[in-house]
């Protein structure tokens, strides 16, 4: 996983040769038809996709279809969430964004492949930095009128929580925070969270991205301005480029100064 770790067996690094480098020690990714990162290798190995037609039981399926939109990435279960595991009333849950509910999935499974126990950063400088471009779970919540909101929704579809849960639940005192830069919102979130550890704002971070699209106006929007390919393909740099497919997914690493990692056997 960390590509320094035969380097670092062969030879020790000279004097100032891991100033400014940045390890990751662990990572985790759920993706369409790839829940997580060894699945998601083969996927890139073999050359195969995750692109399907848009399912019957997405709650926009309809609108979707008679806008002409077949296509799309899609995960599967993005309603399931164990509540109690992250020591979360049911209640609450459901007024949460999924988007929230699974970087907390993986947010704990990241650090697990970075073999930390989670607990065992609560107080730590550690910081969180998510790209987050969608809200669509709160146009599906404004959708119910004023009587369908309750004590959690302003917590559970506002974006900037999607990083707080993260730290609240590990008990971080780093920074954390969302970042939008449209299509470009996690790498930059990977760069914020590099120059943080630079600057010793925090000793490790968790950085990655998540979208979700559970409803229909933002793919209509994107439909009716063209941006969408009619036969659910994406070719890049490629004289058929007719547009891209809209999907779904979040992944995070853990990243961690390379001579606090080297120094920690990570």
């Amino acid at each position: 996983m960390m590509p320094f770790r035969g380097q670092a067996a062969r030879s020790a690094p000279r004097p100032g040769q891991l100033d400014g480098a940045i390890a990751i020690i662990g990572l985790s990714c759920r993706l369409p038809a790839a829940p997580e990162p060894r699945s998601f290798w083969r996927m890139l190995r073999d050359g195969v996709h995750g692109i399907t037609e848009v399912p019957g039981g997405r709650p926009d399926a309809a609108v979707l279809l008679a806008e002409g939109i077949r296509y799309g990435a899609f995960l599967s279960g993005v309603e399931e969430f164990d509540p109690e595991f992250f020591g979360i009333s049911p209640r609450e849950a459901a007024s949460m964004d999924p988007q929230q509910r699974l970087m907390l999935e993986l947010a704990w499974e990241a650090l697990e492949d970075a073999s930390i126990p989670p607990p065992t950063l609560r107080g730590t400088p550690s910081g969180v930095f998510v790209g987050a471009i969608s809200d669509d779970y709160a146009i599906l919540a404004r959708r119910g009128g004023g009587q369908a909101i309750t004590h959690y929704t302003m917590t559970g579809t506002h974006r900037a929580i999607i990083a707080n849960r993260i730290s609240y639940l590990l008990g971080l005192t780093g920074p954390s925070l969302i970042v939008d830069s449209a299509q470009s919102s996690s790498l930059v979130s990977v760069q914020l969270a590099c120059e943080s550890l630079r600057r010793g704002e925090a000793t490790l971070a968790l950085a990655g991205g998540v979208s979700l699209a559970l409803a229909a106006e933002p793919a209509v929007s994107a439909a009716r301005i063209g941006a969408l390919s009619p036969d659910g393909r994406c070719y890049v740099f490629d004289s058929r480029a007719n547009g891209y497919v809209r999907g779904e997914g979040g992944g995070l690493v853990v990243l961690k100064p390379l001579a606090a990692a080297l120094r920690d056997k990570q």
